[in-house]
């Protein structure tokens, strides 16, 4: 019997949540200059799958890697971190 590999997690913010099911999740991460050894912030935008359409923009979110939804989406919502206020 093979194993299931663990799938990908990330924290991001929602940024988007205008379309029905599917919300923009920016995440960021710091990464190291190669030549001046500063940590620059960079952002990589997901689009999620929200099956409840219960996200709002600024919710700090956990999403998941899954298969392809659509064209665009391969992550899906799996909690809400912090609602925001």
């Amino acid at each position: 019997m093979e194993t299931r590999k663990l799938r990908k997690e990330k924290i991001g913010i929602v940024v988007s949540n205008k379309m029905e099911k599917s919300a923009v999740v920016e995440v960021e991460r710091k990464v190291k200059h190669p030549k001046y050894g500063k940590f620059v912030k960079k952002t990589s935008r997901f689009m999620a799958h929200d099956e409840k359409n219960e996200t709002n923009e600024g919710d700090k979110v956990l999403i998941a890697e899954t298969r392809p939804l659509s064209k665009n989406k391969c992550w899906r919502l799996v909690e809400i971190i912090e609602k925001v206020k």
